[in-house]
């Protein structure tokens, strides 16, 4: 896979010593199983003298070796995806962070299935078809991501029983079927059998740019359905499917815990309860079916869909001039920490809220604000 995945992944792997580990343990009949849970394929390496080992073992027993894997080295840690499936709900144009991560996911060795919004589905298979996205599907390697199938999708409705006349009705819904959660799922697992990864890069504020103190209930309760809540519902549904060990990712943004005025409509509150469901759904679904949950909070991104909150790009500029790394930030970075939450190099992270913003969450104030030039 490429470099721009693997890139400063190599770090030094402590091997035991089994003449060392033969002390502590008292005889060889128990050292196997110990070897094991601790050595790699490479085997032990050469025993060294020192006094760190650990403070329940005599001088002459602190052993231990280390091997240093460079970064040119063929073992490293690589991000190994090969032979899981992942399905990536919220995918319908080729520059958001839905797309990215479906791209990190590839060069990972993954099969990508996609669930796009059944509005925007004729626009983006006849996109892909006539190849439009050829360019953005690029891999490191040259190669180009290849999306086995595309579900159409709306997270809102968990079954055909929730959807009301009006949507029925719709054009924009016309010609397509099986598009609520339960009938995605229900589809993958005929289609598949299972999946390893599960992705929900959804998100919409039908009020997105109203005060809080001028949201409607309406426009509020939007918000979290389509949100947060859809989250859930495709965790509900998917997780009988998943093979155990499999991960969850979704996306979240700093204003679920800091005020960001106008991002309103109710979408600070459903970040705000994505964050807490990921802590309770790690129990959950980490107990259930042995699955990981996890968010990533994102820094802003230009896309398609953010610029509908209508300052989007001062956001932009905004973390340009106050994050402690002062730089862009790529769609790319996002969709690689995915891809490493994805991978059994992050086995034991569940429950977690990962920040990609290049450090602005831990910023206090403003470096830009007039304030600090009078």
């Amino acid at each position: 896979m490429g470099a721009s995945v693997t890139a400063g992944l190599q770090m030094a792997v402590a091997r035991p010593c089994i003449p060392a580990c033969q002390r502590l343990l008292g005889s060889r009949a128990s050292l196997p199983s110990f070897s094991r849970a601790l050595s790699t394929q490479s085997g032990f390496a050469s025993c060294r003298n020192t006094a760190s080992a650990g403070p329940f073992l005599s001088l002459h027993q602190k052993r231990f070796a280390v091997r240093a894997m460079s970064q040119s080295s063929a073992q490293g840690l690589p991000i190994d995806l090969r032979g899981k499936r992942a399905f990536i709900a919220g995918v319908a144009d080729d520059n958001g962070y839905g797309w990215a991560i479906a791209k990190s996911l590839a060069a990972a060795g993954a099969e990508i299935l996609v669930g796009t919004w059944v509005p925007a589905l004729n626009i983006f298979e006849t996109s892909l078809r006539r190849g439009k996205f050829d360019e953005s599907r690029k891999l490191p390697d040259g190669s180009l991501m290849e999306i086995t199938k595309v579900y159409p999708l709306d997270a809102v409705f968990d079954s055909p029983e929730d959807v009301p006349d009006d949507v029925k009705a719709n054009k924009r819904y016309a010609g397509s079927s099986n598009w609520t959660v339960k009938e995605v799922a229900e589809t993958v697992k005929n289609d598949f059998g299972t999946i390893d990864i599960l992705v929900h890069s959804l998100a919409n504020g039908p009020e997105v740019k109203n005060p809080l103190l001028e949201t409607s209930r309406k426009g509020y309760l939007a918000a979290v359905s389509a949100s947060s809540y859809s989250f859930i519902s495709l965790l509900q549904h998917f997780l009988p499917i998943m093979n155990p060990g499999g991960a969850t990712i979704s996306l979240t943004y700093i204003a679920s815990e800091r005020t960001i005025p106008g991002y309103g409509g109710g979408m600070s509150s459903a970040k705000a309860a994505l964050e807490s469901d990921t802590r309770v759904l790690a129990y959950e679904a980490g107990r259930k079916g042995k699955i990981r949950v996890n968010t990533i909070s994102a820094g802003p991104l230009g896309s398609r869909a953010a610029k509908a909150i209508g300052f989007i790009e001062k956001m932009i500029e905004y973390s340009y001039g106050n994050a402690p790394l002062q730089k862009e930030l790529l769609a790319d970075e996002v969709g690689n920490t995915a891809a490493f939450l994805a991978s059994p190099l992050a086995s034991a992270i569940t429950g977690s809220t990962i920040y990609v913003d290049n450090g602005l969450n831990t910023m206090g104030l403003a470096l830009d604000s007039p304030t600090l030039s009078t």
